[in-house]
């Protein structure tokens, strides 16, 4: 396909005046420089829109008359800046404006931590139904919380839940502590600096939510570049295998309650991890909103699976 003609910035400026046309000629820009979606939007038209009403001081479900407003010369301008540089660097929008949403809330995040957008965020605005059932989660531990999204979500779906948040970086901690402040969580979320459960104090929970490492350094390596500005620890724990989700597998009976719950997110590496445990009694959560790789695992099944794995050796 033969690229566009290019305008300069002034024919730019003087031919788009309203918020809706800079919005389409983002998405026209985008989709020319065959970007990459997917941290928090995934297609040209809202990764534009996220942008330009950013760089505008306007919320992002702001009324649609007044999507027809005319931009001074001043924000036209800037508006123009953002977009290109979405286009030069190649950085994810959330990193453009520090700014992600997750589970309807909105997180500050940086390059210290992967975007959120875990499917996870799904089960938490209905309360891990029908999962949890009539089990309500007092303690709550997340592992690998990065910005913190997931736990202060459960934290604030679960108001009388104590949350524990673990994760290996110290980087990572530091933003989840901005989000807890942000969101006013006070002491309900405690931030523990742990690998896994190595680090973490012996306690039980009656849920356990994780997101963990699971993509090879090589997947890794091959993403678009969107995603190699994002921490690569956190999308391979340094491993080329589920190394670290079968460390999690084998270690989360000592940590879970004996009616508790493990949700586990493995996305597309849900093939792989079936090919390694064909016999683990995990169910994958079918995602009205899409989503791969989300599994539910009851403490029981979870504890008498990993006995008779011992028995087999």
């Amino acid at each position: 396909m033969t690229p566009m003609p290019m305008d300069s910035p002034d024919d730019t400026a003087h031919t788009l005046t309203r918020v809706l046309d800079y919005i389409r000629w983002g998405a026209s820009r985008f989709a020319a420089a065959e970007l990459a979606f997917g941290h928090g939007s995934d297609n040209a038209v809202d990764e534009a829109a996220h942008l330009v009403l950013h760089t505008l001081s306007l919320d992002h479900d702001l009324p649609d008359a007044y999507l027809d407003a005319t931009l001074t010369r001043a924000e036209r301008e800037a508006v123009m800046a953002v977009i290109e540089q979405r286009i030069e660097t190649r950085q994810p929008a959330a990193y453009i404006t520090q700014r992600a949403f997750f589970a309807g809330l909105e997180f500050h995040v940086d390059e210290r931590v992967i975007v959120p957008r875990s499917p996870i965020a799904e089960l938490i605005e209905t309360d891990f139904q029908p999962w949890l059932g009539h089990r309500e989660p007092l303690s709550i531990l997340d592992l690998c919380t990065g910005s913190g999204a997931i736990a202060i979500a459960c934290a604030l779906a679960f108001p009388e839940a104590r949350v524990v948040a673990t994760d290996a970086s110290d980087d990572a901690l530091a933003v989840a502590r901005i989000n807890s402040e942000r969101h006013d969580i006070g002491p309900q979320v405690e931030y523990v600096k742990a690998d896994l459960f190595d680090g973490l104090a012996p306690e039980r929970y009656d849920l356990i939510v994780t997101n963990p490492p699971y993509v090879s350094r090589d997947e890794w390596a091959g993403l678009a570049a969107e995603y190699r500005h994002e921490p690569g620890f956190a999308f391979h724990g340094d491993t080329d295998d589920l190394t670290l989700v079968s460390r999690l597998l084998f270690a989360a009976t000592d940590y879970l309650a004996e009616d508790g719950l493990l949700v586990l997110e493995v996305g597309y590496s849900a093939f792989a991890f079936e090919q390694a445990w064909p016999d683990l009694p995990i169910t994958w959560v079918e995602l009205e909103r899409g989503g791969l790789g989300v599994g539910v695992l009851e403490a029981g099944d979870l504890a008498a699976w990993v006995a008779a794995q011992g028995e087999q050796q």
